[in-house]
């Protein structure tokens, strides 16, 4: 089982801007001027060794994840702008002739993770056909309504796929292609919220964004530690810093603290942090980053190992288990 990025953002689309691009750029050439870079030969080496925030964007495209199995079946978790380029990548492969079959599945619908849904162009292709997955009743609805005449020019059912939507019920997994075992879990967020869990003999694999938990709720919420036990992989919400997070008691959302805290208490092996703030700078990411991993070593802890959730970020279940990879 392999899980890739494609959106790492909260609440709503944060490309970078100008000063911060050139900060950046005045950086890296400060950087290269102390290190004597004098050729186009020393120019990969030299970039692989700047600090993250310089070497990478984080990238801000909201909420978007696939999940591939073993044998090639792609799932999608929420639709978010990620969806986008992830559309775009699609199109190459059956679903760009109009033989695929696409499988998304919602956290929940709030705006950041559906924006997405009527810019992915293999729903536009006659023949490939769209499932949609969600505990919602009226997920269908929902989709419909975003695209009304008043919000977007193209109604959702004129799309020329076929639309299928399945309603998923808390403590009956279902079997899926590619030998994933799939199921879901409440999480605190306003109106509610959705955690993945994808389970092969590969390890385990959960999503678990926009989520709220707090000390209490590791001791107060057994059923919590049943679903993330041990997990070999976890994406989770960790938008805030701790003081933030006080400041924005109630809105849904976990600090990175406080997700480290979670994996530890769960056992997780993995813990990539995710549903950055918009507001966050790449360089204020990257030290949330650092910061989360001098927090799991003030624990006296070794484990999970940290990744932060970077657009295009790969993570290949089976290597995981015998790679540190990029974790710390």
């Amino acid at each position: 089982m392999k899980v890739k990025l494609y959106g790492v953002r909260g609440s709503l689309p944060a490309p970078l801007r100008n000063a911060e691009y050139r900060i950046k750029l005045e950086e890296i050439l400060k950087r290269s001027i102390a290190s004597g870079l004098k050729s186009e030969d020393q120019i990969a080496s030299f970039l692989d060794h700047l600090p993250g925030h310089l070497s990478h964007v984080v990238g801000g495209d909201t909420t978007c994840v696939r999940v591939d199995s073993d044998d090639g079946n792609v799932y999608i978790l929420d639709a978010g702008t990620g969806l986008r380029p992830l559309g775009d990548e699609l199109m190459a492969g059956p679903w760009g002739r109009g033989q695929g079959k696409i499988h998304i599945f919602f956290t929940h619908t709030h705006w950041d993770h559906i924006q997405g849904l009527p810019f992915f162009k293999p729903i536009y292709i006659p023949g490939n056909e769209l499932h949609l997955y969600s505990p919602l009743p009226d997920l269908e609805d929902r989709m419909a309504y975003q695209t009304t005449e008043r919000f977007f020019p193209m109604p959702f059912h004129n799309s020329a796929s076929s639309k299928h939507f399945h309603q998923l019920k808390k403590g009956e997994p279902i079997q899926l292609d590619g030998g994933l075992e799939l199921d879901s879990h409440p999480l605190k967020h306003p109106g509610g919220s959705q955690a993945y869990r994808f389970r092969s003999d590969a390890g385990t694999f959960i999503f678990a964004t926009d989520a709220e938990f707090t000390g209490e709720d590791l001791m107060s919420r057994p059923d919590d530690a049943a679903f993330f036990d041990q997990a070999e992989l976890l994406v989770m919400d960790a938008q805030y810093t701790l003081d933030e997070s006080f400041s924005k008691f109630d809105w849904g959302h976990t600090s990175y603290t406080m997700a480290v805290n979670c994996a530890v208490h769960w056992k997780v092996k993995n813990l990539v942090l995710t549903h950055h703030e918009p507001a966050y700078s790449d360089e204020k990411i990257f030290e949330n980053f650092k910061n989360a991993i001098e927090h799991r070593m003030a624990l006296q802890h070794t484990s999970p190992r940290i990744f932060l959730a970077r657009e295009s970020a790969e993570f290949d279940l089976r290597s995981l288990k015998s790679s540190p990879a990029q974790g710390a």
